[in-house]
């Protein structure tokens, strides 16, 4: 079955570099979670907003609450991917995005990932701020 994007899909495309594999030449398997972090950090990008920014002028940041992958075949050294997100559900202080890597029709890994706005100044859960929050949501 051939996937079909939802409407709040989001990609970026990634190239596997040495440094991104392990002995046996395939990717290392917690580096699918740093092209998760990409995409989002580059989705946030989308959406008008960096996280330095967040965190120095409203005081806020993302921080990952909940992580789960799904590894069903190795990418390899030099290939192109497609790392993506859709956001499954956003709230006044998470976000649960469904992740997947992909080298053209093949999808390689996929995941689930929780991220929490906190206070940067107490690390404690905060809400997400309205202006940032309407345009999350005109994403969706």
């Amino acid at each position: 079955m051939k996937y079909e994007p939802k409407p709040n899909a989001f990609t970026i495309p990634v190239r596997v570099y040495y440094e991104d594999t392990d002995a046996g030449g395939v990717v290392y398997y917690a580096n699918y979670l740093r092209f998760f972090e990409r995409c989002r950090t580059e989705w946030m990008r989308f959406a008008g907003h960096d996280q330095s920014a967040l965190a120095s002028e409203a005081g806020i940041g993302f921080v990952a609450r909940k992580a789960s992958c799904e590894y069903l075949r190795p990418a390899r050294l030099d290939d192109q991917l497609s790392v993506g997100l859709e956001v499954e559900k956003l709230t006044r202080v998470r976000v649960v995005f469904r992740q997947h890597v992909r080298r053209g029709d093949d999808e390689l890994v996929t995941g689930t990932v929780e991220i929490a706005c906190v206070d940067m100044a107490t690390m404690k859960p905060a809400p997400i701020p309205d202006f940032l929050y309407a345009k999350l949501e005109a994403l969706i």
